[in-house]
């Protein structure tokens, strides 16, 4: 049977040169089908176009998460306490805790000093993965798409992998937990990278003679532009007007410390011998986790060194503080019993209340007798001074003491020069509001 197949093949022909007593042979190259192109001659895309969109869910799915922390953010501009939504999908277990270490952090927005709470670091995230979003989408569109588009959509999602890096370190070394939400971030970025890696290895080369650079700044300078817009609006609709920053929230009566109850808060190495410093009083429980984060807030914003800072404990525990009538933190009054029998380690102890927090607490409720052991063992200095009758006289003193100056019932509490610094001013604000106090207290002095 004849092979039709054989008409491709090149065959020898036999020919007959004139003149000539031998037949020449020579060989006829039949040409072969074409490959299948695209339009810039190179071979067309198998079974690759479901990748970028596949980028393109990713990056929907980061929308989503950076949007959901964005509104949490958003919602404590009013200087409110609300809801923090911290589900990586929809039904999940409350999980709000270490989003709201995270939301009240200094690592979660930036120009804190400039304004109220700052730009939410979540906010450019949220263009940045819209930009993603788009960009995938019309590369997935792209008949002849090739390696430019794909290695540019490539080296953007890098941009919020190393994001998701940083502050997942961040989160791991500095902030003790991870926040839901952010984790929904982490692995959106993971996920858009890894399918824009598969998109580029199997889309075309970029043939020669098509140009890059150029396409890339295009592609650059647009997405900055979505970026920027929302930066912008987010700037200019935030509420500016904040009265609490002007006026406080109360002042002290009588700042003597007659009965010299008041502890020393010393200064950070990295801040020690700065200069004008401006009197300082901050009311806390060694054992309460609100006080813990202001102090983290505090140093770590870098203003804690303009401060000269003298520190008033109040235990939230009915063991020790008549005015209280049940303990939001019980232990509290061992530890500050603790703190008051050696001033000199005060600090120290305090610390090690603030690093411990969750196992002093469970002590403090199920085995006070064991918490004296290990506040003794830790700190040799205050054996045989905690639960003595001295110990409890100078906590009575301390009570005293913001009892002589109207203090509500509550920590943490910070006075700046004699003000009380508003408490919705003390989280997502307080860069703000203190840097100005201090600006104030600074220019009468």
């Amino acid at each position: 049977m004849h092979d039709p197949g054989s008409q491709l093949a090149p065959s020898p022909i036999k020919d007959s040169q004139p003149g000539s007593g031998d037949a020449a042979d020579y060989t006829v190259e039949v040409p072969k089908p074409r490959t299948p192109t695209g339009s810039y001659g190179a071979p067309a895309p198998s079974g690759g176009r479901i990748w970028p969109w596949l980028v393109v869910v990713a990056a929907l799915l980061g929308c989503v998460y950076s949007a959901l922390s964005t509104h949490s953010f958003i919602l404590r501009l009013d200087g409110q306490t609300h809801a923090v939504a911290c589900a990586i999908l929809p039904g999940d277990a409350d999980q709000s805790t270490g989003c709201v270490t995270a939301l009240l952090s200094p690592y979660s927005s930036v120009f804190r000093a400039s304004m109220w709470g700052g730009i939410p670091i979540s906010l450019p995230a949220f263009g940045v993965f819209a930009f993603l979003a788009g960009f995938a989408a019309w590369v997935g569109l792209k008949k002849d798409r090739m390696r430019v588009d794909t290695g540019f959509l490539l080296l953007a999602t890098l941009l919020p992998v190393g994001a998701s890096a940083f502050f997942a370190y961040i989160s791991a070394t500095r902030l003790g937990e991870f926040c839901s939400t952010c984790v929904g971030i982490y692995i959106a970025s993971g996920l858009g990278f890894l399918f824009a890696l598969i998109a580029h290895i199997r889309t075309p080369r970029t043939p020669d003679g098509v140009g890059r650079w150029g396409r890339w700044f295009l592609w650059f300078f647009e997405g900055a532009a979505i970026v920027g817009t929302l930066v912008l609006l987010y700037v200019m609709l935030a509420p500016s007007d904040r009265e609490s920053v002007a006026r406080g929230c109360g002042e002290l009566v009588k700042r003597e410390d007659e009965a010299k109850i008041l502890l020393k808060k010393p200064d950070p190495a990295e801040v020690v011998g700065a200069a004008a410093k401006v009197s300082a009083l901050v009311v806390v429980d060694p054992l309460c986790p609100s006080c813990k984060g202001l102090d983290e807030r505090l140093f770590a914003s870098g203003l804690g060194g303009r401060l000269d800072l003298d520190v008033l404990v109040f235990p939230l525990d009915s063991k020790c503080n008549w005015m209280v009538k049940s303990s939001p933190h019980p232990g509290a009054c061992l530890v500050t019993e603790a703190m008051l029998c050696a001033p000199e380690s005060a600090h120290r102890v305090l610390e090690y209340a603030y690093a411990d927090q969750a196992r002093l607490l469970e002590l403090g409720k199920t085995n006070e007798s064991a918490l004296k052991a290990d506040l003794e063992q830790k700190f040799p200095e205050v054996k045989g001074c905690v639960g003595s009758a001295a110990a409890k006289a100078k906590v009575n003193k301390s009570l005293r003491f913001a009892v002589a100056n109207a203090m509500p019932v509550m920590t943490p509490q910070l006075f700046v020069a004699g003000t009380r610094i508003c408490d919705e001013d003390t989280d997502l604000g307080l860069e703000f509001t203190l840097t100005r106090m201090l600006d104030r207290s600074s220019s009468v002095q």
